[in-house]
């Protein structure tokens, strides 16, 4: 088959093998989300009288089928169609000859993956902010579970002042959720529809509806202007991908407390035998590989994250090549994301604090703080002067 950019000349076969890349498997996710916009495309050419309403019926009824066909293992993207733009047009071709050729006008590759990404990186935002919500709740279970258990709180890894299960668990949910926050930026730069912008400078004489593709595809608003949209690219990612790294930072601080608290010397927590791992050589040996490899995927997102940032580092306006390489860091970083939270609800749930090792640790020296705050309030001394009575006592 021939590609949508193809001329006369054949192309080296190792330079299409090489330009495409993984591309063909990652736009799997995509072509959902290339079909409801493809049918909105064809359904602004119709209104603008590009196409007749019978060749926008037949289109989008044929992407519907093609569409459905796809979700149902019935193809698959070949590497020879690069990505799913053209293995939709190509299958439209198939169906309907001449009238498949025409769902290309007024678009390019660059705005159609646009649009198909940004559809579904709004739904992922989504999804992120959901899974993320079940690791808050699932925290705050585990507080609602232990109400009354007091533990030291830590400075320096040092035992500091007395806390409990409640407030060291609702630190960690507030912190997950205010991390989640962050996905509102990237849904501001999400939020903007690229179709119509075409390949960088707009249709030319060819008039199109931009505002009826934005309604239809519920964007705030249209990308305006049409030489912003490339600039953009890389920024929503950025954004969605710094929003994942700090809600993933707070699994990974979560996940080494639980090590930490887990261990022999700490023995303040235990998880329950089902989601922990065996040595190969010690029979006794349990071990907390989820939250391990929770802890190592928070630091690799860091990773990926900055090759996101690096690929737009210093390209000059218009469409770059380079742009293509985003998908994969960034689709990694998703399903990282996606997995860690769903295991991490889950883990948490399994996590039981002791009570009795808990009150072995809560020595008196964790009342220091609060002995030099009552000598204050008792005597009307200053702070400074109670502080140095208390640590005198302490170390006489």
């Amino acid at each position: 088959m021939s590609q949508l950019w193809s001329k006369q000349s054949a192309v080296d076969p190792r330079l299409l093998e090489f330009t495409v890349g993984n591309d063909f498997e990652l736009d799997a996710r995509l072509v959902a989300y290339d079909v409801k916009a493809s049918k909105a495309h064809v359904r602004m050419l119709a209104g603008c009288g590009h196409l007749s309403p019978e060749e926008s019926e037949s289109l989008c009824s044929a992407l519907d089928a093609i569409g459905a066909d796809h979700a149902a293992g019935q193809w698959s993207i070949q590497p020879e169609e690069e990505d799913c733009h053209t293995a939709l047009e190509h299958r439209l071709q198939e169906r309907l000859g001449a009238t498949g050729e025409k769902v290309h006008l007024g678009r390019s590759r660059n705005d159609q993956v646009l649009v198909a990404l940004r559809l579904y990186l709004l739904d992922e935002c989504a999804n992120l902010a959901q899974k993320s919500l079940r690791v808050a709740e699932a925290l705050d279970e585990l507080g609602a579970r232990h109400v009354g258990m007091e533990i030291p709180g830590y400075t320096h890894m040092q035992p500091a002042m007395p806390s409990s299960v409640e407030l060291w668990a609702g630190g960690f949910a507030s912190e997950i959720r205010a991390s989640g926050d962050a996905l509102a930026t990237a849904r501001v730069l999400l939020d903007k529809n690229p179709l119509g912008s075409a390949a960088g400078y707009g249709t030319g004489s060819l008039k199109l509806d931009r505002s009826a593709t934005t309604r239809e595809l519920g964007f705030a608003q249209s990308h305006e202007p049409v030489t912003a949209v490339q600039l953009s690219r890389g920024k929503a990612e950025a954004a969605l991908a710094f929003a994942i790294v700090l809600m993933l930072q707070d699994l990974g601080r979560l996940s080494s407390e639980f090590c930490l608290f887990g261990t022999r010397e700490f023995a303040l927590t235990r998880l329950a035998p089902s989601f922990t791992t065996g040595s190969s050589i010690m029979p006794q040996k349990q071990n907390p590989d989820v939250f391990e490899l929770v802890r190592a995927h928070s630091a690799q997102a860091i990773g990926e994250m900055n090759s996101i940032l690096l690929i737009t580092t210093k390209l000059p306006s218009g469409y770059h090549r380079d742009l293509q390489l985003i998908k994969s860091p960034l689709f990694k970083l998703i399903d990282t994301a996606k997995s860690c939270f769903e295991i991490m609800a889950l883990a948490v749930g399994a996590i039981e604090f002791d009570g009795h090792r808990a009150s072995e640790l809560l020595t008196p020296e964790l009342l220091a703080a609060e002995r030099a705050f009552q000598l204050v309030g008792e005597t009307g001394m200053s702070f400074r002067e109670a502080y140095r009575q208390v640590a005198a006592e302490l170390n006489p």
